[in-house]
């Protein structure tokens, strides 16, 4: 739980000091999109190590 409250607080601190609110909410985009990227190569990976794919 305190892993997750830091990664909170230090995605609310890079995103505190941007002036631009158009640089702002494309930031905020991207970082939700890598995220969401990151999740659906992460489970792709877990699926393949369950369904006992070759890794040769």
């Amino acid at each position: 739980m305190k892993t997750l409250l830091l990664v909170k607080e230090i995605y609310l601190e890079g995103f505190r000091n941007i002036g631009n609110f158009l640089i702002q909410k494309y930031f905020k985009i991207f970082a939700w999109f890598s995220f969401i990227m990151f999740f659906i190569v992460l489970y792709a990976f877990v699926y393949r190590i369950a369904t006992g794919f070759a890794f040769d």
